[in-house]
């Protein structure tokens, strides 16, 4: 039991552990859902290291929804090609182009972390809901039963200890987790034996400005990230296996990867984790972020799938809050969340097990792909899979299967889009902002609305869809997170009752 000589209590709905860019994500997002919620942090404000940087397409999606994208593109390094190997040509392969039409943020957008953390919460602050900074977890109590909603903790801040009573608690809190540890779940997978080094340099030459860059060594390989004029790169390398001092490593890029530099600003070294955790939720607490998943940093997903978490996680608790939906809806965070996090897992160890050995057959290997790669990835970004790969790059291309696997998948479902995000239109964007259900068709004629609660939107009318993405002879059931939940087949401007009830049975709606 939790005991300490009668601290202040504070209450609130949801208590969000952690205030990286996944925890101040959820709590915006509960915020603008008309949740209660509060964000605590050990750490006195926002981090002031960039550490994570690259926020891919469907998170400026996201951030668009929100109303703040113009604010990440104003202050970002945009990024839309990737350069492999210091002889190739200078235009590199354009990933960009290849996401063009698909998403309104093709490329990539330096932002690191820090940039994230402030605009998060800034707006939080500036909304009426600051982070408590400050305020460390030091022990938890939660229910454990799909219904217990209960959590009760403990936090120690400057002016001492803080009781803190919620219905719900994420877990927010980093790798290292201390919501995961209370819970005493495994974090499973492995930690590789190379070790990465990482550096923010200044004055760097002979790396583009508007590029991704991958440099292969005799015994190092290393991708550049830009953030700014002047030569300012991140430089994340793989080093060996021993943990090294700032200059050694240093030392090894300039010899080994000819790459040199001005002002170094921040250094550091580390070993790569691949691990997810047992389950996501328990009870009243749910993981989100790096407590739930960690994985390598080269392809620049691990803070995009956090804010995915939190956008997704936030969005299913304020419908159930709002009684839209019934408590057995939350299963579909780990049910949906989860098996993204296992395939990220499962490429990085791919990718790792290529460039992430010290061994001369492997140092081999690289320098091989370097050759292949830097002439076939700009013809395949070119070619009819360009798209593809540039929607796993850009995480919209994400499904999430609407009934579990194996069972018959019915009418409702069967449509192609259902289960991934909404296809951005010119037209679409500003209904999707409120963060609500809704309907939609991509039809010059019209659609009658079918017997759904009041609290679904719509229907909205819109365009035909210029890439066929939607169909137009369908009535789409949206989701707050803007995922296709159900595509219902028009007849006379009229969907079936049966599959318009069996759809909404499946996703818990209520009345």
């Amino acid at each position: 039991m939790l005991t300490t000589t009668n601290p202040p209590l504070l209450t609130t709905d949801v208590l969000i552990v952690g205030a990286g860019p996944t925890g101040l994500m959820t709590g915006l997002v509960l915020a603008r859902r008309g949740v209660d919620a509060l964000v605590i942090d050990g750490k006195s404000g926002p981090t002031t290291e960039s550490r994570a940087l690259v926020v891919q397409a469907r998170s400026m999606e996201i951030y668009d929804q929100l109303g703040l994208a113009e604010q990440v593109l104003a202050g970002a390094t945009p990024a839309g090609r990737i350069q492999i190997g210091a002889e190739a040509a200078p235009g590199g392969a354009d990933f960009a182009t290849s996401q063009s039409g698909w998403t309104p943020f093709p490329g990539a957008q330096i932002f690191e972390q820090s940039q994230n953390e402030e605009l998060l919460s800034a707006t939080l602050e500036a909304e009426g809901h600051p982070v408590r900074w400050g305020l460390r977890l030091t022990s938890l109590e939660a229910g454990t039963g799909s219904e217990d909603e209960h959590v009760e903790v403990l936090a120690e801040g400057q002016e001492g200890p803080v009781r803190i009573r919620a219905r719900r608690l994420i877990g927010a809190d980093g790798a290292s987790s201390p919501v995961r540890h209370a819970l005493d779940l495994p974090f499973e997978g492995v930690t590789d034996d190379a070790t990465f080094c990482v550096a923010d340099l200044r004055g760097v030459s002979g790396i583009p400005e508007d590029s991704l860059a991958a440099r292969f060594g005799q015994q190092r390989f290393a991708v550049t990230f830009p953030m700014g004029p002047g030569g300012h790169v991140r430089l994340v390398w793989l080093h060996g296996g021993e943990d090294p001092e700032q200059e050694e490593a240093l030392a090894a890029v300039r010899e080994d990867l000819d790459v040199t530099y001005e002002q170094v600003d921040w250094f550091s070294a580390y070993r790569v984790h691949h691990r997810v955790a047992a389950n996501f939720r328990r009870g009243a607490v749910f993981l989100a972020g790096d407590a739930a998943h960690v994985h390598s940093p080269v392809g620049g997903q691990g803070m995009n799938t956090g804010l995915q978490d939190a956008h997704h996680l936030a969005n299913l608790l304020a419908d159930v809050s709002a009684g839209h939906l019934g408590p057995d809806a939350l299963e579909r965070y780990e049910r949906e969340r989860r098996p993204v996090a296992l395939t990220l897992i499962t490429a990085t160890d791919r990718a790792f097990g290529v460039i992430a050995r010290s061994d001369r057959g492997t140092a081999f290997l690289r320098r091989r792909a370097r050759d292949v790669l830097s002439v076939l990835a700009p013809r395949v970004l070119a070619s009819p899979l360009g798209p593809r790969l540039g929607g796993l790059l850009g995480q919209y291309r994400i499904r999430y299967h609407a009934v579990a696997e194996g069972e018959q998948v019915p009418r409702w479902a069967s449509d192609r889009a259902v289960g991934v995000r909404l296809p951005p239109t010119s037209e679409n964007a500003q209904v999707l902002r409120s963060m609500s259900w809704q309907l939609h068709t991509y039809s010059p004629g019209t659609a009658n609305r079918p017997a759904v609660p009041d609290w679904i939107e719509g229907p909205f009318a819109f365009s035909p869809d210029e890439l066929g993405r939607l169909r137009e002879d369908r009535l789409y059931l949206v989701r707050p997170d803007g995922f296709v939940a159900a595509s219902f087949p028009l007849h006379a401007g009229a969907s079936a009752t049966s599959d318009v009830r069996d759809a909404l049975a499946s996703y818990d709606v209520v009345g």
